[in-house]
């Protein structure tokens, strides 16, 4: 089969320490960014890009940052829409003040400042954890959005209390804006994803990655044997931080456009995110991807069927769409604590010792 290694060896470390081992898997990957860069953009409409594309990119960086601090760190957080939040306001604050600036720049500041917001509400991480720390952070998430509403220097002083993104452009291509083509927007945020995702698959992998899983699985061995929780920890929470504001700062310049921080980053996406993480699969970058792609496409295709197809009304499509997705976390929670993506490690092994007896 092709799908398979020709023995079970490496002669070096770089063979030893790649992503994908199996040359199929890495022509796949390949493939995949190729399809996604060089053939997306010619043939993606609006409708693709503001139902499907955009979701999924915006949400699959949110994803991959929160399940880094649960996944991997083993810190519960409930405050994702309110970090959300903070990088959508904080490039709103730097696209009004730099306007000079290139828009890349607005957005990474943005995921930094929410990188520093981050780490100071999870300093009671290093004397909390559990139940009592997904309090705090949920108490975050509602704080930020009190924050938000209430103070007008957040919003320039609008009277309607909403941000809206100023047009912006990159190498003369609109970005931002109603003008912004779909293409363009789309790019945008491939972009970020890509890199978002290699430098998180690296972390992963190194020495910062495993001081993360080391506190994860248990935080008294891992400081007995020379894990520094407060390093760990902190950094663990800057990452996600820096990820989360960096979706939360495309989600409201270049997919919205404009946001009121209640109705765009309440509680409700605080938790849409975490069941992105918890049915994609915690502690894998993969997972954040299935999660996110699974939740961007199940409210799509269930209005296909159950309203164009089958004549329901939207509010009980609505409904059942609510009815999978808690039936689904309860399964993968009791069934497959670690979601899709550990089905699809299944289906690869049996795919690899295929036709022999697994």
């Amino acid at each position: 089969m092709f799908y398979r290694e020709a023995g079970d060896f490496k002669t070096s470390y770089e063979q030893d320490s790649q992503t994908f081992p199996i040359k199929f898997d890495r022509f796949r990957y390949y493939a995949v960014l190729a399809i996604a860069f060089l053939v997306v953009p010619f043939v993606i409409n609006d409708y693709w890009a503001n139902a499907i594309l955009l979701p999924f990119l915006i949400y699959a960086i949110a994803a991959i940052g929160l399940n880094i601090l649960v996944g991997y760190a083993g810190q519960v957080s409930l405050g994702t829409g309110g970090f959300m939040a903070v990088g959508a306001y904080a490039c709103y604050k730097f696209m009004t003040m730099m306007p000079e600036v290139s828009m890349f720049v607005h957005v990474l500041l943005a995921g930094g400042m929410t990188a520093i917001v981050c780490v100071v509400f999870g300093l009671p991480s290093l004397r909390i954890k559990g139940f009592y720390l997904a309090v705090a952070t949920l108490a975050a998430q509602f704080f930020l959005v009190w924050l938000f509403n209430r103070v007008p220097w957040f919003y320039n002083y609008s009277a309607s209390g909403q941000i809206s993104a100023p047009e912006r452009d990159v190498f003369g291509i609109m970005i931002t804006g109603p003008n912004a083509p779909a293409w363009a927007t789309y790019m945008f945020s491939l972009i970020f994803l890509t890199l978002c995702a290699l430098v998180a698959r690296n972390l992963t992998r190194g020495t910062i990655g495993r001081s993360w899983m080391a506190i994860r699985d248990m935080d008294i061995a891992a400081e007995i044997i020379g894990v520094n929780p407060l390093k760990a920890k902190l950094t663990a929470f800057a990452v996600s931080g820096f990820f989360i504001g960096i979706s939360g700062a495309l989600f409201f310049s270049v997919y919205l456009g404009a946001v009121e921080v209640g109705e765009a980053f309440g509680i409700t996406k605080s938790f849409l995110v975490l069941f992105m993480v918890i049915i994609g699969g915690l502690g894998s970058i993969f997972g954040s991807f299935a999660g996110a792609a699974f939740l961007v496409l199940l409210p799509v295709v269930l209005k296909v069927v159950g309203v164009d197809v089958l004549g329901w009304p939207t509010d009980i499509v609505a409904h059942f769409q609510l009815v999978i997705v808690g039936a689904l976390i309860i399964v993968f929670l009791i069934v497959e604590p670690h979601g899709l993506a550990q089905l699809w490690r299944v289906a690869k092994e049996k795919l690899r010792l295929w036709p022999f007896p697994h």
